[in-house]
């Protein structure tokens, strides 16, 4: 199956419009959302309403359960706090009602899914090869994607054992990874993957763009894509709230 795999929308409709005509031009089977469709912007709403409307699966991310009051805003950043109280105060229930039905991960696919990490599906940034390795050694599939650090990036072990989750895990090698610019390209066919397809809202590696990524469960292939999208009425949308100005700003330099 084809599928396209977006994460960290963040109530930015502009981003989210563009990757969704981009994923229509690409013939992909099934949509899936890795979490956190608010926060951070200013249209959650119609963000929640198209994720709905278009996605197969989504899962829930940290800034969705702050929103609900699921979550403690005190380890946010003032900002993301910010927001979260904004859209407490400005979202339609049907938007709440929406994110309560949804869970952090799903490992019932041949792809397993977490908004963070295996080990914690809510919270862990997974960014440096060590700890992705003690992440891939028990997540519940081969190949597991994750969202959460904003960042478009790649892990991979050699190995291909999933030891049972009650015992220790002992790991020769870190995973090797990098960061994963448009266009490129990875052979799933062989190892264990933990693959993160980067923000559609809020990008923090540089590339200001709305990041997806395409992945074919059949050949085991994957693409990273990036989009061109309007900042400038995603950035007018913030600044027509409440919400603190640099959120606007921040979308500009991709960070």
């Amino acid at each position: 199956m084809r599928l396209a795999i977006l994460s960290d929308i963040h109530a930015n409709l502009p981003a989210l419009e563009a990757v969704l005509a981009d994923i229509d031009g690409a013939g992909v089977g099934e949509l899936w959302c890795l979490g956190d469709v608010v926060g951070y912007g200013a249209q959650p709403d119609e963000c929640t309403r198209l994720v709905r409307e278009r996605c197969d699966l989504c899962l829930v991310g940290n800034h969705d359960l702050a929103v609900l009051d699921e979550l403690d805003v005190s380890a946010f950043s003032p900002a993301a706090a910010a927001a979260v109280r904004w859209t407490q105060e400005t979202a339609d229930p049907s938007t709440l009602d929406f994110l309560r039905e949804l869970d952090p991960a799903d490992e019932t696919r041949d792809v397993a899914l977490y908004h963070a990490s295996p080990r914690d599906p809510v919270w862990e940034y997974v960014l440096w090869p060590d700890q992705a390795a003690e992440c891939i050694a028990i997540q519940a599939a081969r190949v597991s994607l994750i969202g959460h650090s904003h960042v478009a990036l790649f892990f991979v072990m050699a190995q291909d054992r999933r030891p049972a989750r009650s015992q220790a895990v002992e790991l020769d090698d870190a995973a090797r990874g990098a960061q994963a610019g448009a266009g490129t390209r990875l052979d799933l066919s062989e190892g264990r993957w933990l693959i993160n397809p980067g923000s559609v809202g809020q990008p923090r590696d540089g590339d200001p763009r709305a990041a997806w990524l395409e992945l074919d469960t059949d050949s085991w292939e994957a693409t990273y894509h990036r989009v061109e999208y309007e900042i400038d009425r995603a950035a007018a949308a913030i600044e027509e709230t409440d919400l603190p100005e640099h959120l606007a700003r921040r979308l500009y330099v991709g960070q």
